[in-house]
């Protein structure tokens, strides 16, 4: 009997899956999906290999890191961005390290990041009104196509960048809360909570996302207390979800610093190994209420360092701004005038109550992101909504008008597709290969001996630790975040100089000077960082780490008679430098103890001209009293220095002048006021934020020197 059942059943269930199958073929959302994959996948192709600045900083560390407990032999490896969650990382260094070719990787992510698309499809199939299916599609196949057209978004189709992967939780969550507000049902509200607490937890940009959703639940058909209800169980479920994916990398940062969350929220905690000043960036705020309201025009310009570091024009927030302004127009109009209402039915008024929501939450979302930092790549989420948002408020403003409309949407895609072609700057390109993501060359000396390596730079190159022998250590001394002697950072970098001993070795970027077929190396950089620890490097026992099609490499030093002796050392048996290829030079590290007293009174002066001068200009130097670190001779004066971790800002002291420099908008150093300004006491700053730029001089200063 048994038997003759199951003969029955695989019949049918061989039909039901016919029948599903033949659904699918049926629909258009299989073919919109596919679409985006193969635009995605083209798109990766074209781009080349990701190898930009945060893969090499701290992307592959991350993922290394998430895999193995790194805690007891690393320190601050990739600077103030280690000790993020770094499990969003974990599938790039999995796949990277696989062994798989880098094509095959990107190729891998470029399909899981296309569900970005899919989502924004759905998302404009939720606000359209669905008794007018031609409509619905093309409103949904022009969003989605604005979705595409962003700049910042195109930059991470296939790379390492966890902003895209968390993005498309975050949407998810957003698309679960715009169809509770279509047909209420407490699950829904629940696995968005549950999505956008996971996502904040991975990457903590995406808490403004978690809170501004909230908006949303206003828009709920339900009585208040109904809502009132949601949210609170919106809440639980999005607190629950945020502590049990940050638990298990929490705990970890709990034991080592006292901090859960560390370095965020040490204004709370005060772990001493990091400041307790609270901690924003402003590269990307707007200076001032009128530059907040300009800025989603400010973004249509092919401009640097607007909401990212390379040019990413994009008017979709013009165009929501616009288009919403249109549309309030005439609805005043129709008021004011009386014109009878049109009947509206109950399909056309949900999609206006969806929409509505969505307009709001984007809004809400807007004021908060400005406020937080600006940063395009962590607007990826909303800049979705926008293009869903914008392209539908076309739509609802030139209803009665079409053929107007659909012109309107033309010059709009036109006008992006030509900014993409002519005003975008795309990451560096690396040409595909059926090599691995990181091809790297690791001399025998060094693949056998495990060892304590120091480096210094704001580009940590902590990518090389997970191609070190086990047992290896890795610390960044000279970093976005340097560290010095003093405190409890000092200590615990000597207790690992300690205890590796004699194997240590300094990690620095070989360089290569115009007309020298041959790489060398300068260590005036390192033995500063190593200096305070009584150590220098030994430029007579360096082996050289080669990485192949690491992109365009930077060329410091452009007139080898420029430099000292002392500072560029040729190294023995350097390799022909190659195009598109990285050489990091592996020195090893000695006692270097110095005398020199005077010196403790040159650190003090300094101390006590930097304090001066961040109670004088609060705003532009801060978080105030960072770590002084000392950066060498000059004239015979030492120079010493401050980063300023908030405003990207380094001030320094050198020649009797207080200086300043932006490094990540450029430009000239600028003096700040003589060194004799402030040692008469803390002396009155003009000092602002305009246009980007960042000014300060002390009032009645001394001339500047020629």
């Amino acid at each position: 009997m048994d038997s003759v059942e199951a003969s029955l059943r695989l019949p049918r269930q061989q039909a039901r899956l016919a029948a599903a199958l033949s659904r699918a073929a049926a629909s258009h959302r299989i073919y919109v999906y596919l679409a985006c994959t193969v635009l995605v996948l083209v798109t990766s192709f074209l781009l080349g290999k990701d190898m930009r600045w945060d893969t090499l900083d701290y992307h592959l560390y991350a993922g290394f890191s998430a895999l193995q407990n790194r805690f007891a032999q690393d320190y601050f490896p990739a600077g103030s961005q280690t000790y993020f969650n770094p499990f969003g990382y974990a599938p790039f260094y999995a796949l990277a390290t696989s062994g798989l070719p880098a094509l095959a990787v990107a190729s891998i992510f470029a399909v899981v990041h296309s569900a970005i698309l899919w989502l924004s499809y759905e998302l404009a199939l939720e606000i359209a009104p669905r008794d007018d299916g031609r409509t619905r599609l093309a409103l949904a196949a022009c969003a989605v196509t604005l979705t595409f057209a962003n700049p910042i978004l195109i930059n991470q189709f296939g790379s390492s960048y966890a902003d895209i992967t968390t993005a498309e939780v975050v949407l998810a969550g957003w698309l679960l809360l715009i169809r509770a507000v279509r047909s209420p049902r407490p699950s829904r509200i629940i696995c968005a909570a549950l999505l956008l607490g996971a996502a904040s937890a991975l990457k903590v940009t995406n808490s403004v996302h978690a809170v501004s959703a909230l908006v949303v639940l206003l828009f709920l058909p339900t009585p208040w207390r109904t809502r009132v209800r949601y949210a609170l169980a919106f809440g639980v479920a999005l607190a629950m979800s945020f502590a049990i994916v940050a638990a298990p990398w929490g705990v970890r940062l709990e034991q080592h610093f006292g901090n859960p969350v560390f370095p965020l929220l040490n204004n709370i905690f005060r772990s001493p190994q990091y400041p307790t000043a609270t901690m924003l960036d402003y590269r990307f705020v707007p200076d001032s209420l009128w530059d907040a309201l300009w800025r989603p025009f400010a973004i249509v310009a092919p401009l640097f360092t607007v909401d990212d570091e390379l040019q990413a024009p994009d008017l979709r927030y013009a165009l929501v701004v616009v288009a919403a302004i249109v549309l309030l127009l005439r609805w005043g109009w129709g008021w004011v005038s009386r014109s009878p209402a049109a009947v509206v039915s109950h399909e056309q008024s949900r999609s206006t109550r969806a929409l509505a929501a969505l307009g709001c939450g984007l809004l809400v979302d807007w004021t908060l992101w400005l406020r937080a930092s600006g940063n395009g790549r962590y607007f990826l989420v909303m800049s979705c909504v926008a293009a869903v948002v914008g392209v539908a408020l076309v739509f609802r403003a030139l209803a009665s008008m079409p053929k107007a409309r659909n012109w309107l949407l033309i010059a709009v895609f036109g006008a992006q597709f030509l900014q993409l072609y002519t005003g975008t700057d795309y990451r560096d390109y690396v040409a595909w290969d059926w090599k691995p993501w990181f091809e790297m060359s690791v001399p025998a000396e060094l693949a056998t001996a495990p060892a304590l390596y120091l480096s210094y730079g704001v580009q940590s190159n902590s990518f090389v630790a997970p191609f070190l022998p086990p047992g290896s250590g890795f610390v960044n001394l000279g970093g976005d975040f340097p560290l010095v002697r003093q405190g409890v950072n000092g200590e615990k970098v000597e207790s690992l100089i300690r205890r590796y001993g004699r194997h240590l070795r300094m990690l620095a970027p070989e360089i290569q000077i115009p007309g020298d077929p041959h790489p060398v190396i300068s260590v005036s950089g390192a033995d500063d960082a190593l200096e305070p620890f009584g150590l220098r490097a030994d430029t007579r026992d360096c082996v050289t780490i080669i990485v192949s099609d690491a992109g365009p490499q930077p060329n410091p030093i452009t007139d080898s008679s420029k430099s000292a002796p002392s500072a560029v050392a040729r190294l023995h048996g350097a390799p022909l430098a190659r195009p598109n290829t990285a050489y990091l030079a592996a020195c090893r590290v000695v006692p270097h103890v110095t005398s020199r007293p005077e010196m403790g009174g040159s650190a003090s002066r300094a101390n006590l001209i930097f304090d001066r001068l961040e109670d004088a200009c609060p705003r532009l130097f801060q978080p105030a009293r960072p770590v002084t670190v000392y950066y060498g001779e000059k004239d015979n004066n030492y120079i010493w220095a401050r980063r300023y971790l908030n405003t990207n800002l380094t001030a320094w002291i050198s020649g009797g002048w207080v200086h300043f420099i932006d490094p990540t908008r450029g430009g000239p150093a600028q003096y700040i006021g003589s060194v004799r300004d402030f040692e008469k006491g803390t002396p009155r700053i003009t000092c602002t934020r305009q246009d980007e730029r960042y000014y300060a001089k002390v009032i009645s200063m001394s001339p500047a020197p020629r």
